[in-house]
């Protein structure tokens, strides 16, 4: 369990409240809109109606002592960059922000933020990756072209074995865990003969991956 700031209630920090909340963390979420500090009491642990960009305000939440601070402003640029940069000002451990554009992701890693999530951006790249190919179930990025994906066993792989397959040497893929019947096989079998109620994890390049697939 962590201890979790979360600025800005919008529909994206209502999402994260809400996600955070299931993960069994402790939220303090903040907003100078009252409605929607009302909207997440529920699934809050503590909540506060104020303005983040006002210095006072946020050293009287004690910023330095959550593990980390989520900046979810996205219709506000410039109150999204002031309150980053007094979070860091205020010895906050970790600061993550929303950026909606690649000018605003550079200006707040600039002036603070340790990590920046681009909503927009993440949803065009997994349309994107999705429209590839109807194999794909979900893909975590990794680095460069690098992803894990989730992919359906195609149809011309049932009833083979990782072996047979030998998708390593032919694409450069490799097979990190099988889930079946919704458990999840790290220490993969090779000679595991594949089924249609199987999913596959695997990583490996956008181009190889698709290769692959097709």
């Amino acid at each position: 369990m962590q201890n979790i700031l979360l600025i800005g209630l919008g529909r994206f920090g209502r999402h994260i409240a809400e996600e955070l909340n299931r993960m069994g963390h402790r939220i303090m979420a903040v907003d100078s809109n009252e409605s929607r500090v009302n909207s997440v009491l529920s699934v809050v642990t503590n909540a506060q109606i104020g303005d983040s960009t006002d210095k006072l305000f946020l050293s009287s939440l004690g910023v330095d002592n959550y593990d980390a601070a989520i900046v979810a402003i996205g219709d506000d640029f410039q109150s999204s960059l002031e309150t980053t940069s007094l979070l860091r000002e205020l010895g906050a451990r970790r600061i993550i922000s929303r950026a909606s554009t690649d000018v605003h992701e550079k200006f707040l890693l600039r002036n603070g933020a340790d990590e920046v999530i681009y909503p927009e951006k993440e949803l065009a790249k997994w349309t994107a990756v999705k429209c590839t190919s109807t194999h794909i179930l979900d893909y975590i990025p990794i680095e460069n072209d690098f992803s894990i994906f989730e992919i359906i066993v195609p149809n011309g792989w049932l009833g083979k074995s990782i072996i047979d397959l030998d998708i390593r040497k032919k694409y450069g893929i490799n097979i990190l865990a099988i889930r079946n019947d919704g458990k999840t096989q790290l220490n993969v079998d090779p000679s595991t003969a594949l089924t249609d109620k199987m999913s596959l994890y695997i990583v490996g390049d956008m181009r190889s991956v698709k290769k692959c697939l097709h």
